[in-house]
């Protein structure tokens, strides 16, 4: 939902709090141990079509091999080339078909280092900010993250092919309609989505081992704070027209804060414009 520039920058200060917990849930997708020949020529075909892939999501055609070459480019010379090291990050990236999480008129441009309309004058952030907040999660197989703007679905995706539970909220109908139809055609069985307003969170999932917002507040929403695991991190953009990508983790008894790059991300919207700065 953004282009940026910048390097990464540090900072921060504290907010008293009480304690949080972690909880994790993992999943597997299994096939059959032993075959006759007649079911093994019958698996082949159907994971030409449509099989049991490595992160647990669901593969639906054979790969193209141009779009493949295209994300192997993505990564490498747009992510890689930056300082994104996280080996789950990076197959994530490689493996979720970005060009399937953008309008058909824009997927020849789907793999360029540049955000792209989705519609409801909604953008989906340009790759390397994806994975940069993938990585600043500091989230792996088995952890549950709460995500805050689902537009297109293509980060919730990224952060399931990593392993990750994810519970995605989107505040305008019709994208959320649409992501959680794409998520489900392409079986990110562990991507949730709701529709609704992303101010107040998730509580009844609560606490997560990561909160990631993809929408700016001017600060940070309180629920969203207290919904937050310790030892984990929310990735947030925060601010008006000048906007910081800010980590916030929180330990047994505080919060602490770091900026990483400015960055320009579309305002969040409903329940935080009511409330006003506190």
């Amino acid at each position: 939902m953004l282009y940026v520039r910048g390097d990464r920058r540090a900072g921060g200060f504290r907010i008293r709090t009480g304690h949080g917990e972690r909880w994790r849930l993992k999943m597997r997708c299994r096939r059959p141990a032993t075959l006759t020949l007649s079911a093994a020529v019958l698996l082949v075909a159907a994971l030409q079509l449509g099989g049991c892939d490595s992160h647990g999501g669901q593969l639906t055609q054979a790969a193209d091999p141009e779009w493949q070459m295209q994300r192997e480019r993505m990564v490498s010379e747009q992510i890689e080339a930056r300082g994104v090291k996280d080996p789950l990050v990076l197959e994530g990236m490689r493996s979720v078909e970005r060009h399937l999480f953008v309008p058909e008129t824009s997927r020849d441009s789907a793999y360029i280092d540049s955000p792209l309309p989705i519609g409801d004058s909604q953008t989906i952030s340009q790759p390397y900010i994806v994975a940069l907040m993938s990585e600043l999660l500091e989230v792996g197989p088995g952890d549950r993250v709460l995500e805050i703007g689902t537009g297109s679905g293509y980060q919730a995706a990224v952060l399931a092919a990593m392993g990750v539970e994810v519970f995605s909220i989107e505040i305008r109908p019709r994208l959320c309609e649409r992501a959680s139809e794409t998520l489900a055609k392409l079986n990110y069985t562990t991507a949730r989505v709701r529709c609704g307003d992303g101010y107040g969170g998730w509580p009844d999932e609560a606490p997560f081992n990561g909160i990631i917002v993809t929408a700016a507040p001017e600060w940070v929403p309180d629920p969203l704070l207290e919904q937050l695991a310790v030892g984990a991190n929310m990735v947030i953009p925060v601010g008006d027209f000048y906007q910081e990508l800010k980590v916030i983790t929180r330990t047994a008894d505080a919060f602490e804060e770091r900026s990483v790059i400015p960055v320009r991300f579309v305002p969040m919207t409903g329940e935080v414009e009511r409330q006003g700065d506190p």
